[in-house]
């Protein structure tokens, strides 16, 4: 069962500003991978459900995190359907984030007051994801359906909408003052927020430094 409600996860979103967004078969590397965020001040998390027993991997990080990282929040993203909603549900996920919007995960999540965050490239995607019951609703891809320019025109006729981009944020200033200033939410970033090594394992002190130096800026820019 989700630690958090819905509330509670979108309340810490919006003070937070920045969703760390990642992915990796091996349970050490995520649990490595999200200590280094919430060493860094990061207190929500997606896991994106990318790879084979992804859902077995989740649930062993669920439980690490339950146990060792107090006040984190870990949802599950790249959900597409009502039956993987509902497994990872049962598996304690906080929040679930989906591409697309489809009504019948809408509904599961709903039942649980869990938070349901899904993908939407249209104002009538947004209104329609609202409709459901949505939050806080996730433009993807950020960058490809507009970018900042698109937030904001979106939030002139709708300005309750609360926006997470994905894609197209990197932890940049700039990039970072463009979507605040436009209004959004808060931003989910996946890969440039985490560097490797040369060999290719993950440079976790780097990773802790760059969610710190993001949090930093996000905060003098939040709205």
């Amino acid at each position: 069962m989700a630690k958090y409600t819905r509330i509670e996860t979108v309340q810490v979103m919006r003070k937070t500003g920045i969703v760390p967004v990642f992915y990796n078969k091996e349970l050490e590397v995520c649990k490595k991978v999200i200590k280094a965020c919430y060493d860094g001040g990061a207190r929500v998390f997606e896991f994106t459900n990318r790879g084979d027993f992804a859902h077995e991997v989740f649930a062993e990080l669920n439980k690490y995190v339950s146990k060792e990282l107090d006040g984190m929040i870990l949802g599950v993203g790249s959900v597409i359907d009502e039956g993987t909603t509902s497994l990872y549900l049962q598996l304690g996920a906080n929040f679930i984030v989906s591409p697309i919007v489809q009504a019948e995960m809408a509904k599961t999540c709903n039942r649980r007051k869990v938070a349901w965050m899904p993908g939407c490239g249209t104002v009538t995607e947004i209104s329609y994801a609202q409709e459901l019951g949505a939050e806080v609703v996730k433009i993807f891809p950020g960058a490809q359906v507009g970018g900042p320019s698109f937030v904001k025109a979106v939030k002139g006729p709708m300005p309750w909408s609360s926006i997470m981009p994905t894609g197209g944020v990197s932890p940049s200033e700039e990039n970072l003052k463009e979507w605040f200033d436009s209004g959004v939410h808060c931003v989910g970033i996946g890969s440039k927020l985490f560097q490797k090594n040369l060999d290719g394992t993950y440079d976790y002190k780097e990773i802790t430094n760059k969610v710190k130096s993001a949090l930093e800026i996000v905060q003098k820019f939040k709205s």
